[in-house]
């Protein structure tokens, strides 16, 4: 795992990832399946493609849950899609986003080396308010996120590979 930052506005960063064995055209289907979503992530209740499906301005909804933060839905836009390497997309707004998260599949010892990694803003999000009603507290906040992300993305990325590899 990799991280950087420790305030909102300076965009803190996650990153974790796994090798899978198979090939990245094998691990790309799994991970454009947004709807998938919630059997690999504990926060993620539900989700839906809104228009077409896995290809850059195709949007996404994404119902949410977390016990401190409570429940909250966004809209994503997929902001890159190069196949099979790169998946982005862009929560709320893909000009300013709340939160960019993107995948990327590399050839690696007859495998693929799956990374997944998070940048939080610029726009404000639901952590946001946390930060404004304890401003004194916010590196410390923005931390435990970090370590939440890190903890549901490196299930998420086992999961693809469970399932990729099992198959």
């Amino acid at each position: 795992m990799e991280w950087t930052g420790a305030r909102y506005a300076d965009g803190p960063t996650v990153q974790v990832e796994t090798w899978v064995d198979a090939p990245p055209e094998r691990v790309w289907p799994a991970v454009v399946d947004v709807t998938a979503m919630p059997d690999q992530s504990p926060e993620i209740v539900h989700v839906e493609w809104l228009d077409g499906g896995p290809e850059v301005g195709s949007r996404f909804r994404g119902r949410s849950s977390h016990a401190s933060l409570g429940e909250w839905e966004t809209v994503s836009h997929v902001v890159e899609c190069e196949e099979p390497r790169v998946f982005a997309w862009a929560v709320a707004d893909p000009d300013q986003p709340t939160a960019t998260w993107r995948f990327t599949l590399d050839t690696v010892d007859g495998g693929t080396r799956l990374r997944q990694w998070v940048r939080m803003g610029p726009a404000p999000s639901g952590l946001s308010l946390a930060i404004e009603a304890m401003p004194d507290k916010e590196q410390k906040i923005v931390f435990v996120r970090l370590r939440e992300f890190e903890r549901n993305m490196t299930g998420t990325v086992e999961a693809i590979k469970k399932r990729v590899e099992g198959a």
